[in-house]
């Protein structure tokens, strides 16, 4: 059984069909309850969300889902975006989502959307190693989407050293050493009984740091599908259920 089918049985055990939507700065990915592969679609700077939600519902056309979980790659309050993606077109804060796709929807921090995909309980602080740093925390059941990201880091930020373009910048070897020396300085400022370091270029480093384990991207489906779970703690995580509006008629 490969990570996709293990992740597609594991779903909301109340009958809803969730489609997972998360959301990165390359692609849009995405799979739906009972469906046995993933998609997926480029994303990039000129994508605005009504190119997402346009690609998403053509692409996913022959799929039947009922709710949705979005993985969106910023910051998120009360189930909103706060602020533009760095990575992504214009128009994401303020947009109606739900109205948009016609069903209901919950938006998280995708970095969360992974980490709670990966939590087996107890403090568990999550490192999404991709185009930026997403980073969550998970504490007794409750998310808490940070953006540790942004700290300042020798003569940039932690994102600037530890993302892409970082990555691109001083080569593998000293990336792997800026990637040791950050998640030893976060695990001795937060004191986390498990660290999980995720994202797509994890497979990067030869070697994890000291008591980290490996997350996969698969997770992020399966913290789409939990989302939609029997009810838990997660105000803090800015998710909330988000109803297509009625049109007024006239």
């Amino acid at each position: 059984m490969d990570d996709t089918t293990a992740v597609r049985q594991r779903r909301a055990d109340d009958g809803k069909r969730v489609l997972v939507i998360d959301i990165g700065g390359t692609s849009v990915k995405l799979l739906a309850t009972g469906e046995p592969e993933r998609r997926r679609f480029p994303s990039g700077r000129k994508m605005t969300p009504g190119m997402m939600v346009k690609k998403t519902i053509k692409l996913v056309s022959d799929w039947t889902y009922s709710v949705i979980s979005i993985g969106y790659p910023g910051p998120v309050l009360h189930g909103k975006p706060v602020s533009e993606p760095y990575n992504l077109g214009p128009g994401w804060v303020g947009f109606d989502f739900a109205g948009a796709f016609g069903h209901p929807v919950k938006l998280v921090n995708d970095a969360a959307m992974q980490a709670l995909g990966s939590y087996k309980g107890g403090k568990m602080l999550f490192l999404g190693l991709g185009t930026g740093l997403g980073t969550a925390m998970i504490v007794d059941g409750i998310i808490e989407p940070m953006e540790l990201g942004h700290l300042p880091y020798k003569k940039g930020t932690y994102e600037d050293y530890l993302g892409r373009a970082g990555l691109e910048r001083v080569g593998k070897k000293r990336w792997r050493h800026n990637v040791e020396e950050v998640v030893a300085r976060l695990m001795a400022a937060l004191e986390p009984d498990d660290v999980v370091i995720g994202g797509g270029n994890v497979k990067k480093l030869k070697h994890l740091p000291p008591g980290c384990r490996a997350g996969s991207n698969n997770n992020a489906f399966l913290g789409g599908f939990r989302l939609w779970d029997a009810p838990r703690p997660t105000a803090r995580a800015g998710v909330a259920a988000l109803t297509p509006q009625r049109r007024s008629k006239g």
